[in-house]
C-alpha cells in the first residue's frame, strides 16, 4: 500500500471501530481500560508525594510513630494499587486477546465469502495481507491500540492533575520546561520515523529470509536439494540477503544514535530551567527541601507525561493507518449478490447460455471473448476443447458465476445470473478444476466437506466410482485416514492423480445439477482418463454438463463438442460430425492419435526386443 494515500478511515473512526468490537466479543475491554488507566493515576500520584511527605515529617521531626505511619500508609497504598493493576492487567489480557480474535474471524469470513474476483485483484489481496499483519500478534494494531488508547488517557489525565500542581509557580518556566519537551519529541519523532518510512524495505528483507528458511525445511524442497544439489545455491542466496538487512540496521542504528544525541542536549537544557528556578526559590526561601524535591519530581513527572503523550499519539495514528486497512477491507464493496437477490428456481435441469458475451479479466488488456453466444441445453453434455489460451477455463468461470462478463449477460434458464443470491447459484454446481486444492483432513472429510453428518455409504460410493476404492482401502485408517502432513503427523500424501480422483468423488458426493470437470484428469495416464470420463458419461444422466480437456478422445460420448480458437468457438459438432469437417478438430485429433499409436508401437517394440534378449 501507498504510504502517502490518504486513509480510508480516520482516527475517530478507527477507535470506535474497536469500540465496536469490543461491544461486540468482549464489553469488559472498555471498563478494564478506564479502571487500569485511574488505577495508574493512583500509583503516580502515590509515588510522587511519598518521599516529599516523608522527608517533611523529617524536617519537622515529627514523633517516629507518625512517620512511620506515614511510610506504611503509602506503602500500603502502592502494594494494593499495584496488586489491583496487576489483576485489571490480566484481565484485560484476555479481552484484548478475544477483540482480537472476533476481528480475525471477521477477515477470515470476508476471504472466504467474498467475491471471486476479489480473491484475484492484487489491490485487494493487499488490503488483506495488511489486515491479517494488523491483528496476528499480541503487539500488532488490533490488539495494542487498546494499551495506546490506555497510556493516553492515563497520560492526559495525569497531566491536568500536574498543571494543576505546578500552576502556583512561574508559568514562564512551566512554558519553557513544556516548549523543551515537546521539540525534544518532534525531534526525536521525525528521526525515529525513519524506520517507519522505511518499514517496506526491512519488511522486504524479513520476507525473504523467512521464505529462504522455510522453503530450505519443507518437505516439497527435500527432493530437490539432494538430487540438484541446492544447498550451496540457497546458502548463497541466504547470505546475500542477510548481508544486505545487516546493512539496513547498521544504517539505521547510525540514525538512531543522533536522535540519541539530541534527546541527551534537550533533556540538559529542560533539567536546567527546571532545577535552576526551584534552586533560586530554596535560596530565597520561598521553598522548603520537600517542597523541592516534590516540585522537581512533578517538573520530571510532567515531561516524561507530556513526551508519553505525544508518543502515544503518534502510536496512534500508525495503529490507526493498519486499522483502517482492516475497516477498508471489511466494508469492501461486492460486485456480486449476496444478501438479497432472487432465489434459484428449483427445476429438473437447468439450461446455461451466454449472450454476446465480452470478458476481459480485471487488471489486463486482453480480450478473452468477443461478442460470444452459447445455449447449453437442459441435461446436454458438452465438451470444450482447444489449444492453451483458447479460453476454456475462462469460460467455465463464466458459466459457473466467479466472474461477471465485461459485456452481455450470462443466463440461467433465461434470467441473467447476476439477478440470483450468488451463495445459491453456486449451490447448483458440482465442480472439478484442474488445480487440485488440498486441506489436511480426514479422506472422507475430505469427500463429504463436512465434519459431521457425513453419509459414510454415499462416500464410499463416490470413492469407488472415482476408481479410488483399493487405494484407500490399504490406507492405515482407511476412510478417515488424515492427508497431508502440515496438521497432523500421521498424515498420509497422496499422488497428484490419487487426490484428482478424490475431487472426483467430492463433486458426486455434492450432486450438484450443473457438472463442470476442466482439465480434472491431467494427472491419469490416457487409459485411466477415459475410464473415468466413460463413468462420468453414466453418472451424468440428466444433468446439464460441461468437459473440458486436452485429450480430444475423452469427450467423443459428449453430445457436442466445440473447439475454443482466438476467444471464438471455430467449430462445433459431435464427434463424427466434426471428423467428417475434416477442419482444426480433425487436425488436433489425428495428431493425438498419431503420438499415442507411435508410442504404443515402441511400447510393442520394446517388448519384442526384451523377448528376444531373453530367449
Amino acid at each position: 500500500m501507498n504510504d502517502n494515500r490518504k486513509p480510508a478511515y480516520g482516527i475517530f473512526q478507527s477507535v470506535r471501530f474497536m469500540v465496536r468490537a469490543a461491544l461486540r466479543y468482549r464489553k469488559s475491554v472498555l471498563g478494564m481500560c478506564l479502571a487500569y488507566a485511574a488505577i495508574s493515576v493512583g500509583i503516580n500520584l502515590t509515588q510522587l508525594f511519598l518521599a516529599p511527605v516523608v522527608l517533611d515529617k523529617v524536617e519537622r521531626a515529627a514523633p517516629l510513630g507518625e512517620l512511620l505511619g506515614s511510610i506504611g500508609s503509602f506503602s500500603l497504598a502502592l502494594i494494593l494499587l499495584n496488586a489491583v493493576l496487576a489483576y485489571v492487567d490480566g484481565l484485560t489480557l484476555y479481552g484484548r486477546i478475544d477483540v482480537r480474535t472476533g476481528i480475525i474471524n471477521d477477515i477470515n469470513e470476508k476471504s472466504a465469502t467474498t467475491s471471486f474476483p476479489n480473491t484475484r485483484d492484487p489491490k485487494v489481496l493487499k488490503l488483506q495481507e495488511i489486515s491479517m499483519r494488523a491483528v496476528d500478534r499480541n503487539s500488532a494494531a488490533g490488539e495494542h491500540v487498546w494499551e495506546t488508547l490506555t497510556r493516553l488517557l492515563l497520560n492526559g489525565s495525569a497531566i491536568v492533575i500536574y498543571l494543576g500542581l505546578l500552576s502556583s509557580l512561574n508559568m514562564a518556566v512551566i512554558l519553557a520546561v513544556l516548549a523543551t519537551t515537546v521539540t525534544g519529541f518532534f525531534v526525536g519523532k521525525r528521526i525515529n520515523e525513519w524506520g517507519y518510512r522505511h518499514r517496506e524495505e526491512l519488511e522486504s528483507y524479513e520476507k525473504k529470509l523467512r521464505y529462504l528458511m522455510e522453503r530450505s525445511e519443507s518437505v516439497a524442497l527435500a527432493k530437490d536439494i539432494r538430487i540438484f544439489g541446492l544447498e550451496s545455491w540457497i546458502d548463497s542466496i541466504y547470505s546475500g540477503v542477510l548481508r544486505a538487512y545487516d546493512a539496513f540496521i547498521n544504517r539505521r542504528e547510525r540514525i538512531y544514535f543522533g536522535s540519541c544525541v539530541a534527546d541527551v542536549a534537550l533533556g540538559v537544557a529542560r533539567n536546567a530551567i527546571a532545577y535552576g528556578f526551584l534552586i533560586s526559590l530554596v535560596l530565597d526561601q520561598s521553598l522548603g527541601a520537600s517542597e523541592f524535591l516534590l516540585y522537581i519530581s512533578a517538573f520530571n513527572g510532567f515531561t516524561a507525561l507530556v513526551t508519553g503523550f505525544l508518543q502515544e499519539c503518534s502510536v496512534l495514528h500508525k495503529e490507526c493507518l493498519d486499522l483502517s486497512v482492516i475497516q477498508e477491507y471489511l466494508n469492501l464493496p461486492e460486485p456480486f449478490l449476496f444478501e438479497g437477490g432472487k432465489p434459484v428456481p428449483e427445476a429438473e435441469a437447468y439450461e446455461l447460455s451466454l449472450e454476446n458475451v465480452a470478458f476481459v479479466y480485471p487488471g489486463t488488456e486482453r480480450q478473452i471473448f468477443r461478442n460470444l453466444n452459447l445455449t447449453i441445453r437442459p441435461g446436454e453434455k458438452l465438451a470444450v476443447v482447444g489449444l492453451n489460451g483458447a479460453g476454456k477455463t475462462t469460460l467455465v468461470s463464466l458459466l459457473c458465476g466467479f466472474y461477471d462478463p465485461t459485456k452481455g449477460r450470462v443466463l440461467l434458464n433465461g434470467t441473467d445470473i447476476r439477478e440470483f443470491n450468488r451463495r445459491e447459484y453456486y449451490r447448483l454446481f458440482s465442480s472439478v478444476f484442474q488445480d487440485c486444492s488440498e486441506l489436511d483432513i480426514t479422506v472422507a472429510q475430505w469427500v463429504a466437506q463436512a465434519v459431521d453428518g457425513i453419509n459414510m455409504e454415499k462416500v464410499k460410493d463416490c470413492i469407488e466410482k472415482a476408481g479410488l476404492t483399493e487405494q484407500v482401502e490399504v490406507l492405515p485408517q482407511k476412510y478417515d485416514t488424515h492427508l497431508g502432513k502440515q496438521a497432523y503427523l500421521d498424515g498420509v500424501q497422496l499422488s497428484g492423480g490419487q487426490m484428482q480422483r478424490l475431487m472426483l468423488a467430492r463433486a458426486l458426493y455434492k450432486d450438484g445439477a450443473v457438472l463442470t470437470l476442466d482439465e480434472p484428469t491431467a494427472a491419469l495416464d490416457p487409459l485411466a482418463e477415459n475410464d473415468i470420463y466413460q463413468k462420468y458419461n453414466e453418472m451424468s444422466a440428466g444433468k446439464t454438463s460441461v468437459f473440458i480437456s486436452h485429450r480430444l478422445a475423452s469427450t467423443r460420448f459428449c453430445d457436442r463438442i466445440l473447439l475454443l480458437e482466438d476467444g471464438r468457438i471455430a467449430e462445433e459438432g459431435t464427434h463424427q460430425e466434426l471428423m467428417a469437417l475434416g477442419g482444426r478438430y480433425a487436425e488436433l485429433f489425428q495428431v493425438q492419435a498419431r503420438y499415442y499409436r507411435e508410442g504404443f508401437d515402441d511400447l510393442l517394440d520394446d517388448q519384442e526386443g526384451n523377448q528376444e534378449g531373453e530367449n
